[in-house]
């Protein structure tokens, strides 16, 4: 769109766009001077003719002016890079590199934060938070002070997962837990289980509170009862007695890692997945396992989460209010581990 050895300027770029040259300065600077609320539409309209140009903005006078590092930090409650880590995590860093890469940042990994009672801590008296224009948080859970702490501060962060009771607002891109577990309770209801069994602790982060939400609105939906163990305890073996002793058809597993311990132990007994026992995992494995019977289950976007998790701090540190709490759902799986209620419960261990 620009002629060789032409060097295009913010009012061409604004021209081209159908926008006022300040506008593009506010975007390209990622600045809010508390009276611009630019519009997600207009931004990305900015943002299309830049890339289609190719206009590179003079990196020195942006920093004057927006006084912005483009850099984006990530910080990490849990190890990402080791075995045990690294499946899990490794899809939210690909959406969010490929996201920042997008929007024109590079990322800055926070790995030198300081472990205090076996997880790590933002503050601290050498934390390099200031460097990044902005962070993104990831951890099964999150500290509740320093996420308060960051609110008060008004540091843009955003965090991946629903987060609540921060003293504000936090903005999350989350996975929608609570819808995708109902919908697997009204699968099981649907072909006759009517007690239930729910393994996890139903209780803590967030992601657990979803999870036990849905399953206890999808079994009053369908007029069933449940169990609840919150783990799988020293012997597995034990648990797959003390379901079957309770009468539970089907077991739904907060995590798919401990499903596939379940399912080993119930095989040992002599209890057969689904035949005897059905078991529905709800969501990805957060640790490696291997197992050849595909599970029941919903599947986490989590790439996306982490290109939604970019998106929306791009809007935090342009001061942007609408969009900055974002559900997404689960896929569904159906799996092998799901199957209609046994007609005859004979000849099982006890």
């Amino acid at each position: 769109m620009s002629g060789e050895g032409v060097r295009l300027t913010q009012r061409d770029i604004a021209r081209l766009a159908g926008v006022s040259q300040a506008t593009v300065s506010l975007v390209l600077n990622r600045r809010d001077d508390g009276s611009a609320r630019i519009p997600l539409e207009t931004r990305e309209r900015v943002l299309e003719v830049i890339r289609a140009t190719g206009y590179v903005a003079d990196p020195a006078a942006q920093r004057l002016v927006g006084r912005r590092n483009h850099l984006l930090g990530v910080f990490t409650y849990e190890p990402v890079f080791p075995t045990l880590q690294a499946d899990f995590y490794t899809p939210f860093l690909l959406g969010i590199e490929g996201a920042a890469e997008r929007f024109g940042y590079d990322l800055l990994l926070f790995t030198s934060a300081p472990v205090q009672d076996g997880r790590r801590r933002i503050f601290h008296e050498n934390n390099r938070l200031r460097l990044a224009d902005g962070c993104i948080l990831l951890g099964r859970t999150l500290d509740r002070d320093e996420l308060a702490r960051l609110v008060a501060g008004r540091y843009p962060f955003v965090a991946i997962g629903r987060r609540e009771d921060a003293g504000g607002p936090v903005p999350y891109v989350g996975a929608d837990y609570a819808t995708a577990t109902t919908a697997l309770v009204r699968q099981a209801a649907a072909l006759g289980h009517r007690r239930l069994a729910f393994i996890g602790p139903a209780a803590g982060a967030e992601s657990s509170d979803d999870r036990w939400a849905g399953f206890r609105a999808g079994v009053e939906e369908a007029g069933a009862e449940t169990i609840h163990e919150p783990g799988l305890g020293d012997d597995p073996g034990e648990l797959v007695d003390r379901l079957l002793r309770a009468g539970a058809t089907v077991a739904l597993v907060e995590d798919q890692a401990d499903a596939v311990v379940l399912e080993r132990a119930a095989r040992d007994r002599g209890v057969a997945v689904p035949d005897d026992l059905s078991l529905i995992a709800l969501g990805n494995p957060t640790r490696p396992v291997a197992s050849e019977i595909a599970f029941t289950c919903f599947r986490i976007p989590r790439e996306e989460m982490g290109r939604q998790a970019v998106e929306i701090l791009t809007l935090v540190m342009g001061g942007q209010e609408d969009g900055r709490q974002r559900l997404l759902p689960c896929e569904l799986a159906g799996g092998q581990t799901l199957g209609p209620v046994p007609d005859k419960r004979k000849g099982r261990r006890n």
